[in-house]
């Protein structure tokens, strides 16, 4: 009884060795196909370096377009991050409040989840900086008692995405006993947020042209390639080679193509920007304001790598699901 379940485990042991080694060399073989598919794709394409090359520019030059509208609009939300006055609520408050009231309503105006930031701007603050631009300063030195009154800098939290949120407060503020009026210029904010909206809209909008755009150069070059190889595509057929095998190197080829042609973009727009970055900081140093240029990170170049590859890959696969289908040995 014991020899029989020793013989038993034994065979069983024997039966999974030998399933894992044929799993093993499938692995393997599975490998080897594909890194020679995946290289031979690329000596093949090198083999022709004219045609290459220009394939590459053209591609290229329509991923670089796309990168430098979206950087156009990244750096110019980034400018909009320094206009945070344009979206500041002043909340002016009544006459003759003692300081430790102006400091008790700060605290509760800060507390409020949609502010950001409050400051305080004193009547004598306002005073200087009033005779400074003004023009009036000796008209304002004659004055027994200074007119103007404390004023809180309200800073909305998160108003550039949502306009709501400014109006809001602003409604809350002049609910406040302590408050004469708040002033927002929301006409301004309103055109802001309408032109940011429609930069975002028109960098997808541009994106997805010239995505497809890629895809259909892409899809045309492996049609051009695929009919130079019809005679060896038909001999594969003949011989029994399947339509994923006859495939894969032809999707190799497409995802060179877009790898490429978005590492030759992401260098093309890298270049753009360093030229200018120097004129660009110059005109923001007349300004006197800070402001640095944007470049494609570390994740904006991975996915830019990657979405080429990946529209190169589909690009390929679409034209060959269709021709194959018509490449038959007669």
């Amino acid at each position: 009884m014991l020899k029989d379940k020793s013989t038993q485990n034994r065979k069983a042991l024997g039966r999974f060795e030998r399933y894992k080694l044929q799993l093993n060399n499938r692995w393997h073989a599975y490998r080897d196909l594909h890194a020679h598919a995946l290289f031979s794709s690329l000596g093949r394409l090198m083999r022709s370096p004219a045609s290459l090359t220009m394939t590459l520019l053209v591609l290229s030059t329509s991923i670089a377009l796309a990168c430098i509208f979206y950087l156009i609009v990244q750096n110019f939300q980034q400018l909009t991050g320094g206009l945070a006055s344009s979206h500041q609520i002043s909340v002016f408050l009544k006459g003759e409040l003692k300081p430790s009231v102006i400091d008790k309503l700060r605290k509760e105006i800060t507390a409020n989840p949609d502010v950001e930031n409050v400051s305080l701007i004193t009547p004598e603050q306002a005073l200087i900086e009033f005779k400074a631009h003004s023009g009036f300063g000796a008209a304002l030195d004659e004055l027994q008692q200074n007119p103007l009154p404390a004023v809180l800098v309200v800073t909305p939290r998160n108003a550039l995405s949502d306009q709501s949120i400014s109006a809001k407060l602003v409604e809350q503020l002049q609910q406040y006993p302590e408050v004469d009026f708040a002033q927002l210029d929301m006409q301004w904010l309103h055109r802001l947020q309408a032109i940011l909206e429609l930069a975002e809209r028109s960098v997808w909008l541009m994106g997805v042209l010239f995505g497809l755009e890629v895809l259909l150069i892409i899809a045309n070059t492996i049609r051009l390639e695929l009919q130079n190889r019809k005679d060896e595509v038909i001999i594969a057929k003949l011989v029994g080679a399947t339509n994923a095998f006859i495939r894969r190197p032809f999707l190799y080829t497409g995802f060179w193509l877009g790898f490429l042609a978005a590492l030759i973009a992401w260098l093309v727009v890298t270049i753009i920007m360093l030229i200018i970055q120097q004129p660009a900081t110059q005109l923001s140093k007349l300004y006197a304001s800070e402001f640095n240029i944007v470049f494609l990170g570390y994740a904006d170049t991975l996915q830019l790598l990657l979405l080429g590859s990946l529209l190169g890959v589909a690009g390929a696969w679409l034209e060959l699901t269709r021709q194959l289908q018509r490449i038959q040995p007669e």
